[in-house]
C-alpha cells in the first residue's frame, strides 16, 4: 500500500527530475505552546519571570518601607504636637523648654535622613534579592559568581544586622514618649472616675512632667492637676500625639521585623553563592580534564594513523 507521503515524494521526483534526491531527517515532535522556531509562548514565559522573582525580599521591602513611613512620618506629627503641649500647659517660658525644642527640632531632621536612606536601602536589597534568585535558579543562561560579589553579598548582611540593632535602640527609645502619655491619659480617667466620688477631690491628682527630664525643675508650672489636666486630656494635639507615638512605635517594629526579615534572607542568598561559586569551580575542573582527555586521545589516534 503506498501512503499519501510517499505519493507525494514520488510526485515531487517526477516533476523534478533534474534535481537531487532530498535526504528527510526526523522532526521531533513539539512539546507544551513552543512554536516550530524554538521561542517559548507566553505563557511559559510568565512563569519564567515569575519564578525569578524574590518574593521573599519583595514582602520584606513592603514591609520595611511601611515600617519606616509609618515611624517617620507619625513621628514628625507627633513631636510638633508634644512642642505645642508644652509650650501651653506645662512650660510657658520659652528658655525653659529651648533645649527640648532643638533637640526635637533635630529629631525631625533625622527622621528626614532615615526615611532617604531606608527607601534607598530598601530598593537595593531588592535589587540583590532579584540579582541572587537570578543567580542560583540560572535564569538567563550560564551564570559565574564573582568574589566582589560574594563579598558584596557579605557586606549586605554585616550592614544589615547593624541597622537591625540599631533600630531595636530607635524601637525601645520610642516606646518611652508612649509610656509618659499613657500615664497622662491614665491619670485623666481617674480623675473623670472620681468625679462621683466627693471624699477624694480631684484637685490632688496631678501629672509632673518635670520628673520625666524633658524640662526644668525650675519650669513653670510645670504640671497639670484636677480639671486642668482632664482639659488637657481632652485636646486634639494631646489626643493626636497619643495615638501619633503608639503608631509611630509599631513602625519601628514593624522596620525590626523587615531588617531581621532581610538578614535571614541576605544570609541564605549569601550561603548559595557561595555554593554555586564552589560548584563552577568544580565544573570548570570537570571541563578542563575532559579537554585534556580528548586532547590525548586525539593525539594517540593521529600517532596510530601515523604508524599505519
Amino acid at each position: 500500500v503506498i501512503t499519501r507521503p510517499e505519493m507525494e515524494i514520488g510526485r515531487y521526483h517526477w516533476m523534478y527530475r533534474s534535481s537531487r534526491p532530498h535526504r528527510y531527517h526526523h522532526v521531533p515532535a513539539l512539546r507544551g505552546n513552543i512554536s516550530p522556531l524554538g521561542i517559548q509562548g507566553c505563557f511559559e514565559c510568565c512563569i519564567k519571570c515569575l519564578g525569578g522573582v524574590p518574593y521573599a525580599s519583595l514582602v520584606a521591602t513592603i514591609l520595611c518601607f511601611s515600617g519606616v513611613a509609618l515611624f517617620c512620618g507619625c513621628g514628625h506629627v507627633a513631636l510638633t504636637g508634644t512642642v505645642s503641649i508644652l509650650e501651653q500647659h506645662f512650660s510657658t517660658t520659652v528658655s525653659d523648654h529651648a533645649l527640648l525644642s532643638e533637640v526635637i527640632q533635630l529629631m525631625q531632621y533625622v527622621i528626614y535622613g532615615i526615611a532617604s536612606f531606608f527607601f534607598l536601602y530598601g530598593i537595593i536589597l531588592l535589587a540583590e534579592g532579584f540579582y541572587t534568585t537570578s543567580a542560583v535558579k540560572e535564569l538567563h543562561g550560564e551564570f559565574k559568581t564573582t568574589a566582589c560579589g560574594r563579598c558584596i553579598s557579605g557586606m549586605f548582611v554585616f550592614l544589615t544586622y547593624v541597622l537591625g540593632v540599631a533600630w531595636l535602640g530607635v524601637f525601645g527609645f520610642s516606646a518611652v514618649p508612649v509610656f509618659m502619655f499613657y500615664n497622662i491619659w491614665s491619670t485623666c480617667e481617674v480623675i473623670k472616675s472620681l468625679q462621683t466620688n466627693v471624699t477624694v477631690p480631684g484637685d490632688q491628682i496631678c501629672v509632673d512632667i518635670r520628673q520625666y527630664g524633658i524640662i526644668p525643675w525650675n519650669a513653670v508650672p510645670g504640671k497639670a492637676c484636677g480639671p486642668i489636666l482632664e482639659n488637657i486630656c481632652n485636646t486634639n494635639e494631646f489626643y493626636m500625639s497619643y495615638h501619633l507615638f503608639i503608631v509611630a512605635c509599631a513602625g519601628a517594629g514593624a522596620t525590626v521585623i523587615a531588617l531581621i526579615h532581610f538578614l535571614m534572607i541576605l544570609s541564605s542568598n549569601w550561603a548559595y553563592l557561595k555554593d554555586a561559586s564552589k560548584m563552577q569551580a568544580y565544573q570548570d575542573i570537570k571541563a578542563k580534564e575532559e579537554q585534556e582527555l580528548q586532547d590525548i586521545q586525539s593525539r594517540s589516534k593521529e600517532q596510530l594513523n601515523s604508524y599505519t
